[in-house]
């Protein structure tokens, strides 16, 4: 029978330690009637790190569709690319809106 601890001295240690993935987290872009596409595609380019033509193609779903998934992140990542869309938002006056969202 196979023992679930190691001994390291005096010291007991558990042998098989699981490390669980962490939850994944949406970033989404939801569109309104005020901010403009460019500054959308612009958003995506800094924010998200997508190339021009993935940034333009996110940006016509979104406008299309009500919304677009920017990415997956774990938790931490995911709401700090939703902070740093609001506040590029704030900055030139947009309502530009950015949610997140288990995946």
């Amino acid at each position: 029978m196979a023992h679930k601890y190691d001994y390291e001295g005096d010291l007991q240690v558990k042998k098989d330690i699981k490390v669980k993935k962490p939850r994944m987290y949406k970033v989404i872009l939801h569109n309104d009637h005020y901010t403009t596409m460019d500054f959308v595609v612009e958003v995506l380019v800094k924010v998200f790190h997508k190339n021009i033509m993935e940034a333009t193609e996110l940006m016509l779903q979104v406008h299309r569709n009500g919304f677009g998934i920017c990415g997956v992140y774990t938790y931490d990542i995911a709401q700090s690319k939703a902070n740093q869309v609001h506040t590029l938002a704030r900055q030139r006056e947009f309502p530009l809106k950015c949610t997140v969202e288990e995946a």
